[in-house]
């Protein structure tokens, strides 16, 4: 394979939506004013703030902020991991998630109280139990925040947001476990049900709902009383999915992903980039059609939970080497995902990885094929393309119109190990 001839590459931009927050603090600010957040708390009352697992933009920020707003009010807010098993399902690995995304009591102003303890708060109809973080049910109230975006797993109204959050977040892993043991039915209407009883049975003070652009910036920020949570995510959705950041392309030979992990996606990898699902049925009619997918590398923020990597067909010894089996196998047995943490062929380095990508694509002429290659799945505002999706480029307008070259072409270079000088 060391012989085979790669082609040339292309650094293209494309145009996605914009529309950057100036302020976070301050807007965090003005919404809880607008839903009147002095007359829902008490003064002297604990408030938890939950804080989730995933690499939202200026989350410490928006924490800090509503940490202010409570204490305003009187409160005495405290910070809760609403993660469901991440973090290797321990109170520890919780609070370190939270550390690498600058979620300190220091930058936040409030302590973390960490326990993978729940309450069984009730029961839907046929018995199934509801659970809910017993640091947060002896609270006095509960401001849930979340970033409202498309699911991994499934379409629907109401997808990834505070009513996920209500439900797996705050269900620790107990919740998630429960949750998810309905995957083979849908498990996203069963998610519904239990938010409706968690709504109605805990001390939901309010919500607080992300929404980011295209280029992966704080865009809205929403307080929401929680009897409009429902009403008012819906909408945010729609919003959310408009946003969206995706790859331009209809037919793709090879993917080439840089790194993968659990700030970047639930899944790793986002399959509403990708197009690779494991849930039966489910399918993005925006997404490429993509031959073979590689992944190279995992972040170092995600500490070796490799949750995803199943999706890949091959991938590289150096991400083989740096996943932590217990965190990942945690994560995807909870989950019921278990294909997600998969080992795919892994190859000596990237150029090997490549190449054999290539080959098992059924790409004949190697200088011909349509390669993609994007750092993440959250950060699609700059990539790589191959010279046969340039060709794509010039002869339609509207494609044209929105992707621009920047510089190229260039080889693909490699270093002495064959892996790719970045």
């Amino acid at each position: 394979m060391s012989s085979m001839v790669l082609p040339r590459m292309f650094v293209v931009e494309q145009m996605l939506y914009s529309s950057k927050l100036q302020d976070v603090k301050g807007e965090v600010s003005k919404q809880l004013q607008s839903i009147n957040l002095q007359s829902r708390i008490k003064p002297g009352s604990r408030i938890a703030v939950t804080a989730g697992s995933r690499g939202i933009s200026n989350i410490a920020d928006i924490i800090a902020a509503i940490v202010d707003e409570v204490k305003k009010c009187g409160g005495r807010p405290f910070i809760i991991p609403a993660m469901g098993s991440h973090g290797g399902a321990t109170p520890e690995g919780q609070v370190e998630i939270l550390r690498n995304y600058g979620v300190t009591p220091e930058n936040v102003g409030a302590p973390i109280i960490s326990s993978l303890e729940v309450d069984v708060l009730g029961h839907l109809e046929d018995g199934t139990p509801v659970y809910i973080s017993r640091d947060a049910n002896e609270a006095d109230g509960i401001i849930v925040v979340n970033r409202v975006k498309p699911h991994t797993d499934f379409k629907d109204e109401i997808e990834s947001g505070l009513v996920k959050m209500l439900v797996i977040g705050m269900g620790k892993q107990k919740g998630a476990e429960s949750l998810h043991s309905f995957l083979a039915d849908g498990y996203h209407r069963v998610m519904l049900d239990m938010a409706r009883l968690i709504l109605e049975k805990a001390k939901i003070v309010c919500g607080v709902a992300i929404v980011e652009d295209g280029y992966h910036q704080t865009s809205i920020i929403r307080a929401i009383p929680p009897e409009r949570i429902f009403e008012e995510e819906i909408e945010l959705q729609k919003t959310a999915k408009s946003y969206m950041a995706r790859i331009p392309f209809k037919e793709i030979d090879l993917l080439i992903v840089d790194e993968i992990g659990k700030e970047i996606s639930g899944a790793g990898m986002d399959p509403n980039v990708t197009g690779r699902f494991f849930i039966p049925g489910e399918y993005e009619p925006q997404a490429p059609k993509v031959r073979k997918i590689v992944v190279l590398n995992l972040t170092e923020e995600t500490e070796g939970n490799a949750t995803g990597l199943g999706m890949a067909d091959l991938t590289t010894r150096r991400v083989f080497e740096k996943i932590d089996f217990d965190k990942t196998f945690v994560n995807t047995l909870t989950s019921g995902w278990v294909e997600a943490s998969r080992i795919p062929t892994f190859l000596p380095n990237d150029r090997e990885t490549i190449l054999m990508g290539l080959r098992i694509a059924g790409v004949r002429d190697y200088r011909k094929a349509r390669i993609v290659y994007i750092k993440n799945t959250l950060e699609l505002s700059r990539f790589q393309i191959s010279e046969a999706l340039l060709e794509e480029i010039e002869r339609e307008p509207d494609l044209k119109r929105r992707v621009k070259v920047v510089s190229g072409p260039r080889e693909m270079v490699f270093d002495i190990l064959g892996n790719l000088a970045r």
